[in-house]
């Protein structure tokens, strides 16, 4: 048995709200994970560097979903201003990333492993719920 799907008014009513407090609280502690692992190594630095980086990637998640709702608030929602703001905003934070890696290395890296580990906690941060909720509904 299958569930129908609302109709397009009524979702259009209901707020839509992305919170980022879980991907901040996650990023806090697995940078916490990492200052571990970098002082045992000698490099405490390298957990500062991860949580910039992991707090770029949900800084870049936060614009676009607010990107996304300025476009598709208009009368004629396109998809250009969405594509155009993507790239920019995904230069600008990999050039940050590749500054911040070169004149700080080694411990700079960290920036690099931050952005890669936030956009995972970011997915799964989307995706775990979607899964629960179509386990529910069957």
């Amino acid at each position: 048995m299958t569930t129908p799907a609302p109709s397009v008014d009524e979702a259009q009513q209901r707020p839509v709200g992305v919170s980022m407090i879980n991907p901040i609280v996650i990023m806090v502690g697995l940078t916490v994970v990492a200052g571990g692992i970098g002082t045992a190594l000698g490099h405490p630095w390298f957990a500062a560097w991860f949580l910039v980086g992991g707090l770029l990637a949900v800084l870049n998640a936060k614009l676009a979903v607010l990107k996304v709702a300025t476009v598709t608030a208009e009368d004629e929602p396109r998809k250009t201003p969405v594509a155009v703001n993507s790239m920019v905003r995904l230069g600008v934070v990999s050039v940050i990333a590749i500054v911040i890696a070169y004149f700080f290395r080694p411990d700079g890296l960290g920036v690099i492993f931050g952005l890669a580990v936030g956009q995972i906690v970011l997915v799964l941060n989307t995706v775990i719920p979607v899964l629960k909720g179509l386990r529910q509904q069957s």
